[in-house]
């Protein structure tokens, strides 16, 4: 049954209303309602801008009223921000109070008061606060203590406190120590190229030994991190030390050379190594690898200039203090036109156009590369073949070990020939003229037919050339030695020079005294004269692999041998001070008492 319209109400709808400003905005239509909503929020967002703006609004037009209309007396202005600084509780200089620690039970560690039965601290030093804390906390349990009996329990709390602080100390340096240890080991691991999981089989031996040699340490061995991710993180951190010791050092460097190799890795990848060697206003010498950059694509000049320039920025080096590369003598490095050097040359012309870049060839590569002129394939290639066929092998190479046992041989194995390595050659060669009669018995009863090795003339080639090359690889050993500056390894350059040349003319006198193993083969007078012009062509040879550092003799006389040099073909801003330094008769004779480097820092 629908229910019809309610008089009251139809009254109240359809009569008229008294409305009130107060109500006036709640008897309005929808239209009108949203209107006024829109002014409101208008209203409110103009409230909350900044006090510069609400101020000039106020100025600019008289304030209204958006839902009576009408004109205001005031303006509202939004209330200004706080001035007032935030409160800094360091800047007030409170105190730790010392008669707290009964009343409360608190003490003080490290600026802040530390409660000594539930370990809580209370930043701020005041009477209330730890009041507060106590009173909600421990009074329960402490409210019928004497004084004396809560200064018993403080001090026994107290105690207790500084006990296991104690320990904490303990336990801190042994901390230090594990994690120092475990930067060594992962150092080590490193630079032997191990795997980093070594470290665990490493830490298994520690604690095995510790617990033969001092079972009470066991624990402090145990606690030396070594896992894989470990070592890989050390090693990582260890890297990233590395990198920023070198580029502070960089920083300081007023003259620095490079040194550049390019190679190819077992993948094909194209390797390029850049070594660096810096020097500072104080003669302090550094001499760092500083990257060793992959190049997968192609690797001309302008590939091998990016990246080198790349590293350069890297570590903050500047092109103008550049002095010297040192390159291995590939064409896309030593190219004249569109070579690495090249590009060098003109970026350091375009900062400084006045810079002298010396550019030179690695003098240990031009070593090796000067035996080539020797002319001996004949008797290198019939050692390697012979070689191969013993070690190719397993069961011949355990016979042969077997012949050498019983012949109680010196050399206890013959090792292969590696062109890469700059030492076989010379290596093999020897042991091969030492087992020359071991050898040729075991070929003969293997049936393998090596006629040479019953020929004198090439048993007289070979005992010539394992001497030569015994003299070349000691020459390489020395330029190998750490800490050399250029002038030693070119000054061991031109003495080997001058050795070839007294060999030469001993050889053509029949003179044998520094030539012991070609004395053994007795060779006839056509072979040594025939031996004396290939020691002619090998110093030919490295006279003319080395014209590049003929080039600058001059400025590295002038540093090994100040008082010795001519002035005149000294660089002309440092002529005065050589001719007052030749002068000086003290400075002569502690020259001659001390290392060149060690003199220049005095």
């Amino acid at each position: 049954m629908a229910r019809g319209p309610h008089p009251a109400r139809e009254a109240s709808l359809s009569g008229p209303r008294t409305i009130s400003p107060k109500n006036k905005y709640f008897s309005v239509d929808a239209t009108q309602r949203s209107f006024m909503l829109k002014g409101l929020d208008a209203f409110f967002t103009s409230a909350r801008s900044t006090y510069v703006h609400a101020r000039a609004r106020c100025y600019l037009s008289p304030p209204v009223c958006p839902v009576t209309g009408q004109v205001t007396q005031r303006a509202y202005f939004p209330p200004k921000m706080s001035t007032h600084k935030k409160r800094k509780v360091d800047s007030e200089g409170r105190v730790f109070n010392k008669a707290w620690t009964e009343k409360y039970l608190f003490t003080e560690v490290k600026g802040k008061a530390l409660c000594l039965v539930c370990g809580a601290q209370v930043a701020v030093l005041k009477d209330y606060n730890l009041n507060r804390h106590y009173a909600t906390k421990h009074e329960e349990k402490y409210k019928n203590f004497s004084d004396k009996e809560r200064a018993t329990e403080s001090s026994v709390l107290l105690a207790k406190l500084q006990s296991q602080q104690t320990l904490l100390r303990k336990r801190l340096p042994s901390r230090a120590a594990a994690v120092k240890t475990s930067f060594v080991i992962s150092h080590k691991i490193a630079r032997k190229s191990k795997p980093f999981s070594d470290g665990e089989f490493i830490k298994e031996c520690l604690l095995d030994s510790s617990a033969i040699i001092c079972p009470d340490k066991t624990g402090a061995f145990e606690s030396v991190p070594l896992s894989r991710r470990t070592v890989t993180r050390r090693v990582e951190d260890i890297a990233k030390n590395l990198e920023g010791q070198l580029k502070e050092m960089a920083k300081g460097v007023d003259f620095f050379s490079l040194a550049l190799d390019e190679s190819s890795d077992v993948r094909d990848t194209a390797q390029l190594l850049i070594f660096v060697r810096g020097i500072n206003a104080g003669f302090a010498v550094t001499e760092e690898l500083a990257g060793m950059r992959s190049m997968k694509g192609t690797t001309t000049g302008g590939d091998l200039f990016t990246e080198v320039n790349a590293c350069l920025e890297n570590l903050g080096l500047q092109w103008d203090k550049l002095v010297g590369v040192t390159t291995d003598g590939c064409p896309n490095l030593t190219g004249k036109n569109i070579g690495l050097l090249k590009r060098i040359q003109d970026k350091v012309g375009e900062i400084n156009p006045e810079q002298k870049l010396t550019f030179l060839h690695c003098i240990i590569h031009q070593e090796v590369l000067c035996k080539s002129v020797l002319n001996v394939n004949h008797v290198v290639e019939v050692v390697t073949k012979t070689v191969n066929f013993i070690r190719a092998r397993a069961l011949n190479h355990r016979q042969f070990l077997s012949l050498l046992e019983e012949c109680e041989t010196e050399h206890r194995d013959i090792s292969y020939h590696t062109a890469v390595r700059w030492l076989s050659l010379g290596k093999v060669l020897r042991s091969f003229w030492d087992l020359r009669s071991e050898i040729k018995e075991f070929c003969e009863r293997k049936g393998k037919d090596i006629p040479q090795l019953s020929e004198a003339d090439w048993l007289a080639d070979l005992s010539f050339t394992v001497d030569v090359t015994a003299q070349m690889n000691e020459l390489n050993v020395k330029l190998q030695s750490k800490g050399l500056f250029v002038f030693q390894m070119y000054s061991a350059v031109k003495a080997f020079s001058r050795k070839l040349q007294l060999l030469s003319s001993q050889l053509r006198d029949n003179i044998l005294t520094h030539m012991p193993t070609l004395k053994q083969a007795t060779p006839s007078a056509d072979q040594l004269l025939r031996y004396s012009s290939m020691l002619d062509a090998l110093h030919n040879e490295f006279s003319r692999r080395f014209q590049d550092f003929k080039i600058v003799e001059s400025e590295m006389n002038m540093v090994s041998s100040p008082f010795t040099c001519s002035v005149e073909d000294a660089c002309s801003d440092v002529q005065m001070e050589l001719i007052d330094l030749q002068a000086d008769t003290l400075l002569a004779e502690h020259f001659s008492q001390s290392h060149c480097f060690s003199f220049t820092l005095h």
